[in-house]
C-alpha cells in the first residue's frame, strides 16, 4: 500500500509546489522584480540546493567528463534551464498563472515532434499508438492557439470568500506589465519548445553521463552565469537585484530550492519506481491547482477561451501519453515473447545435445560389451 501511495503523494506535492511557484513568482513580478533577474536567482539557489545531492550520492560513481559531454551539458543549460525559465517567467509576466500552467502541457507534443525530426521516435501512422500521438499533438497545438487568440466571456463562478490582503494590495499598487493576449502565450510557447529541445539532448546525454544530480548541478551552475549576464545586459541598477522585498526573497528561494532541488529529487525517486510516464500524467494537476488558487486568492477571472484551450491541451497530453504507453507496452510484450522463444530454443538445443550425448554414451557401452 505504501509503495503505491507514496509515489502518488510525492507527485501531488511536486505539482502543488509548481502551482505555488507560479503564484508567488507572479506576485514577485508585480512588486517590480525583473523576470530575468528572478530566473538568475533561481539558478543560484537551485545550484546550492542540488549540489549536496550530487556530492553525497554520486561523487564515487560520476563518469569522466569528456568534450562531447561538456558540450551537451552546456547546450542543456542554454535550453532546458536558461532558455526555458527566462521565457517562462517573461510569459508569466505578460499573462496569468493559469495560462502559464496550461502552456506547460505543450511540452509532450513539442517533444514528440522534435523526437520525430531527430529519429528518436517513429510515426507509425497505421498503429493506434501513432494515431493517438498525432491527434494529441494536434489537440495541444490547437489548445495553445485558442489560449493565444481567443478570450471570450468571463465564466461566472462567483467570487471567492478567501481574502489574501497582501496579494490584493500588491495587485492594486502593481507597476508591472499588463497581460498581453499575444505576447504572454508566445513566450510560453517558446519556453515549452526550448524545453523540448532539452529533452531531446538529455535522451542522448543520459546514456553517456548517467549521473542526474551531478549533471543538473553543472547545468544550474552554468545557467546562473548565463542568466546573470542576460539580466545585467537589460538592467544593471542595484534596485533590480535587491531582495529587500520579502516576496522577492521567498520567490527566489521557493523556485530554486523547492521547485528545482526538492522537486527534482522527488521526480527522480518516482521515475525509478514507477517510470517517466507515471510522472508525466500528473502535469495537468498543476493547472487545476493553479486555476483554483488564482481564483481563490488572486481573484483571477477565468474566461471561456482559457477553459476551452486548457481542456484541449489536457486532452492532447493524455492522448500522446496513451499512445506512448501503448507503444512501450507492445515493445515490452514483444521483447518478452522473443525472450521466451530464445529460452525455449536454448532449452531445446540443450535437450538435443543431452540426447546426442546419451546416444553416444550408449553406443560406446554397446561396443565395449560386444568386444
Amino acid at each position: 500500500m505504501a509503495s503505491g501511495f507514496l509515489p502518488f503523494l510525492a507527485m501531488a506535492f511536486v505539482q502543488l509546489g509548481y502551482a505555488g511557484m507560479n503564484i508567488i513568482s507572479k506576485l514577485a513580478m508585480q512588486s517590480g522584480m525583473n523576470p530575468i533577474v528572478l530566473a538568475a536567482y533561481r539558478q543560484i539557489f537551485a545550484t546550492l540546493a542540488i549540489a549536496p545531492f550530487a556530492y553525497f550520492f554520486e561523487r564515487k560513481t560520476v563518469p569522466k567528463l569528456t568534450r562531447p559531454i561538456v558540450f551537451q551539458i552546456l547546450l542543456s543549460s542554454l535550453t532546458g534551464v536558461t532558455g526555458n525559465q527566462v521565457f517562462f517567467f517573461l510569459g508569466l509576466k505578460y499573462s496569468t498563472a493559469t495560462i502559464a500552467c496550461a502552456m506547460t502541457n505543450l511540452l509532450p507534443a513539442f517533444t514528440f515532434i522534435l523526437a520525430l525530426i531527430f529519429r528518436q521516435e517513429y510515426l507509425k501512422i497505421r498503429a493506434w499508438s501513432g494515431q493517438a500521438k498525432i491527434i494529441g499533438t494536434v489537440l495541444c497545438v490547437g489548445g495553445a492557439l485558442v489560449l493565444s487568440f481567443y478570450h471570450g466571456n468571463v465564466i461566472d463562478i462567483g467570487e471567492s470568500t478567501i481574502h489574501w490582503g497582501y496579494a490584493e494590495r500588491m495587485q492594486a499598487t502593481s507597476s508591472s506589465a499588463k497581460p498581453n493576449t499575444f505576447l504572454g502565450p508566445f513566450f510560453l510557447v517558446v519556453s515549452a519548445l526550448v524545453w523540448a529541445v532539452w529533452f531531446v539532448v538529455q535522451a542522448d546525454m543520459a546514456k553517456n553521463f548517467p549521473a542526474p544530480y551531478t549533471s543538473t548541478t553543472y547545468m544550474c551552475f552554468l545557467a546562473s552565469f548565463q542568466c546573470v549576464v542576460i539580466a545585467l545586459s537589460f538592467d544593471r541598477s542595484a534596485s533590480a537585484w535587491s531582495l529587500a522585498n520579502p516576496i522577492r526573497v521567498i520567490s527566489a528561494l521557493y523556485s530554486g530550492v523547492l521547485c528545482t532541488g526538492v522537486a527534482y529529487g522527488f521526480m527522480s525517486w518516482t521515475i525509478e519506481r514507477k517510470g517517466p510516464l507515471y510522472v508525466s500524467v500528473f502535469t495537468p494537476l498543476q493547472l487545476v491547482i493553479t486555476a483554483f488558487i488564482s481564483w481563490a486568492l488572486l481573484r483571477e477571472e477565468i474566461y471561456v477561451g482559457t477553459a476551452i484551450g486548457s481542456l484541449l491541451i489536457v486532452m492532447g497530453l493524455y492522448s500522446v501519453l496513451w499512445g506512448k504507453n501503448r507503444e512501450v507496452t507492445k515493445k515490452d510484450n514483444n521483447e518478452d515473447i522473443e525472450s521466451a522463444a530464445e529460452k525455449k530454443a536454448k532449452e531445446a538445443k540443450n535437450s538435443d545435445l543431452g540426447l546426442q550425448s546419451f546416444m553416444v554414451s550408449s553406443n560406446s557401452s554397446n561396443e565395449f560389451a560386444a568386444s
